[in-house]
């Protein structure tokens, strides 16, 4: 009873000896700095109102520090090395190293398939239809129809977006259209050999962006892991190589810009916006295929179609084949936009170089491309760097998870 006369406010107190004060204020300092679970019952209920509440205050407190701390976690950009460190000073690990081994290997054999397969489907339409730009129109305008169609059937939500980000995203577009123009005009400036050798370079330019606008970093092994991918390539596409000095610097700004388009589709979906993959190819989309049109417009093709139309030079069966390959582009868009995100934008460029030897390969078996011994020689070499790489990726994921579950379980 003597305890909830203390606590009680409408009970007067009984006389208290001199002294007793005293002995109260040392039992309540005692208390609050004696563990909870040695604290007896009598002995809590014994402590002042005022202290128990200063006790919770300071355990919710611990709470909210612990959940914020948490949140700051979770809110890292989980590709740049820039971001916020934990007290530990850890670096973030990439989102890469957070998909599992068999979402990326079905990403990727999607992307292999719908890729070589648009690529002998836009080589055999491009004879009966020489109309490179119309045809990329055709391409995101297809894009944007089939992201517009999914939206409105509830399989994704747009994200609310600053006037900042929709200028990113516009500028996104914009670096889409000159990358297909940059290549298509450097191309007629050098032989397709020497191209190809250029474009394999993708991997080294991506690293560097990597490491001088998020200082991340790499193991040696895959940088050594890139060397025979790229060598590969180069024996793989080795023939008759002429170029011009102006083709030579569109060449590499077009390596450049294919580097940095890779790099910037990997963090608009990874990094401060996180946007779902076919948010970013909806939004992208339009505006890439209205300034493909513009540009076809501009050179000609436009034109030189509605002539071919008029004198009936265009068959109809042309229509719905056009059509099957715009369903086709549209396919492979979100099936890479997808793998950048789940693998990555390095693994992306490194399959691009796997690619090239692939469609030499398919070249061989489907039109009776000749090649010599050394392409042959670069074909083995590119896959066998390609699967050494694979199996460097493989250790570092292994190795990162490895680290993250130490560092969890010494918090």
């Amino acid at each position: 009873m003597a305890n909830n006369i203390i606590d009680s406010p409408l009970v007067s107190k009984p006389p208290q000896t001199p002294g007793q004060n005293d002995n109260i204020r040392h039992t309540s300092l005692s208390l609050a700095s004696a563990p909870t679970h040695l604290i007896s019952p009598n002995a809590w209920l014994a402590t002042p109102t005022s202290q128990r509440t200063m006790d919770l205050s300071d355990d919710e407190d611990d709470e909210k520090y612990q959940q914020k701390e948490l949140l700051d976690d979770n809110q890292r950009d989980l590709e740049s090395q820039h971001s916020r460190r934990d007290v530990r000073d850890q670096p973030p690990v990439a989102a890469e190293y957070l998909v599992s081994t068999r979402a990326k290997l079905v990403g990727l054999a999607g992307y292999f398939m719908l890729n070589l397969c648009l690529t002998i489907y836009n080589k055999a339409i491009l004879g009966k239809f020489p109309y490179p730009w119309l045809i990329t129109t055709l391409h995101t305008s297809f894009g944007a129809f089939g992201c517009s169609l999914l939206l409105a059937r509830g399989h994704f939500k747009l994200t609310r977006l600053t006037m900042r980000s929709h200028a990113i995203l516009v500028a996104f577009s914009f670096l889409y259209t000159v990358n297909i123009a940059m290549s298509n005009v450097s191309l007629a400036m050098v032989s397709v050999p020497f191209h190809q050798i250029a474009r394999s370079t993708c991997p080294i330019v991506t690293i560097l962006i990597y490491r001088a606008f998020y200082a991340r970093s790499y193991s040696t092994a895959t940088y050594l892991s890139l060397i025979p991918v790229i060598f590969g390539v180069a024996l793989a596409t080795y023939g008759d190589y002429y170029f011009t000095t102006a083709g030579i610097i569109l060449t590499f700004v077009g390596v450049i810009l294919a580097s940095i388009k890779t790099v910037a589709t990997n963090r608009l979906m990874t990094g401060e916006l996180a946007l779902p993959a076919l948010e970013v190819l909806l939004r992208m989309s339009p505006l890439a295929a209205v300034q493909s049109l513009m540009y076809a417009c501009a050179s000609g093709e436009a034109s030189r179609l509605l002539d071919a139309v008029s004198q009936g030079n265009i068959s109809r069966w042309i229509w719905l084949v056009l059509a099957g390959n715009g369903f086709l582009a549209f396919l492979l868009n979100v099936s890479s936009f997808q793998t950048n995100k789940l693998a990555g934008a390095l693994t992306i460029s490194v399959c691009s170089n796997l690619k090239q030897c692939l469609t030499i390969l398919l070249g061989i078996m489907l039109f009776d491309v000749k090649v010599g011994a050394l392409n042959g020689l670069g074909m083995v070499i590119t896959l066998a760097g390609a699967a050494v790489y694979s199996k460097v990726e493989l250790d570092a994921k292994a190795a990162k998870q490895r680290a993250q579950a130490l560092q969890e379980g010494q918090r």
